[in-house]
């Protein structure tokens, strides 16, 4: 994958500024997609894809079941799963995670049951012998799985899209602009971060009241800031979207618009084509259909940290 130039950038010229600044960015969000594209085919990619193949979807009620039972929870699988699959055992003493795991076995046509719950209802199907049955779902049992921090063993491999670079003088610059951009900001603690494995979320407490950003605290000031950035993304282009539907749009625009100013501010983005890769749903090209809302969202975040950064 590609690395692209850390050099802060500046347009003076007020004459040509906003032309300069459509190109760039224009030109950067080719450079994105380029990246994009080589990280999909990337040996790195390709082997973190293997694994998140092993791991399960869960339902909304087994997810519920996670996280009221482990609310840190970030990759979950059973005891031979992680065994077999991940060379990895559960550390001894360690607490179960309990969901629902369903059952398959053969089925009767007319009235779903198994075998020997059809025998003990009232159904009288007998065009054909159980042993001619399909499988299917017969009903769901308490099953036991465990979190990836309950286990120890083989490391699992991982995608680098954090942000590098010196952001001393961004990152506070960053959190300052937060009233100019009508929201509060909350650094949270790592002990105290209650949203898993997520770095950092937005939330809409009322229609009165200003967006809330949280972001997790983390030694890297660079993967901060461009999570900052990628917060303030959100709020300024979709704080009228709740169709989860659109989830992978939003994260796609709220990604390029943190790669477009971390990369102006001379930090290296160029995990941001990792973090894209791993949406599913758009092509990288999709990044261009949207890159009049991109660049402008960019450039008033922009704007905005460049005069606190004047005034300091």
């Amino acid at each position: 994958m590609t690395t692209n130039d850390c050099s802060p950038v500046s347009f003076d010229d007020s004459d040509t500024r906003r032309d300069e600044m459509h190109s760039t960015m224009e030109a950067w969000v080719d450079d994105l997609v380029d990246e994009v594209d080589d990280a999909v085919s990337s040996e790195q990619f390709q082997e973190w894809l293997d694994v998140q193949s092993h791991f399960h979807d869960y339902s909304y009620r087994n997810t519920l079941l996670i996280t009221r039972q482990c609310p840190n929870a970030t990759r979950v699988a059973g005891y031979r799963t992680w065994q077999d699959e991940f060379d990895r055992h559960v550390n001894e003493g360690g607490s179960a995670i309990w969901i629902w795991a369903p059952i398959i076995a053969k089925q009767c046509p007319e009235c779903e049951n198994s075998p020997s719950y059809h025998d003990q209802s009232d159904c009288d199907y007998d065009e054909a012998s159980p042993d001619e049955w399909s499988k299917g779902l017969v009903g769901f049992r308490p099953a036991p799985i465990f979190d990836i921090s309950q286990t120890e063993g083989e490391p699992l491999p991982e995608l680098e899209t954090e942000a590098s670079g010196d952001a001393s003088e961004l990152l506070p610059a960053l959190l300052e602009a937060a009233s100019a951009l009508d929201v509060d900001v909350d650094v949270v603690s790592q002990p105290e971060w209650p949203h898993g494995d997520a770095e950092g979320v937005c939330q809409y407490l009322s229609p009165t009241e200003r967006p809330l950003i949280e972001v997790r605290n983390r030694e890297n000031d660079a993967a901060l800031a461009v999570t900052l950035v990628h917060e303030y993304a959100h709020v300024r282009l979709h704080g009228d979207v709740d169709d989860e539907t659109e989830r992978s749009k939003r994260e796609l625009e709220a990604e390029a618009v943190g790669y477009i100013v971390g990369r102006y501010f001379g930090l290296d983005t160029s995990g941001s084509a990792f973090y894209l890769a791993a949406w599913e749903g758009d092509e990288p090209e999709a990044i261009f259909d949207r890159l009049e809302r991109i660049s402008s969202t960019a450039a008033e975040i922009i704007d905005i940290v460049d005069e606190v950064m004047i005034d300091e």
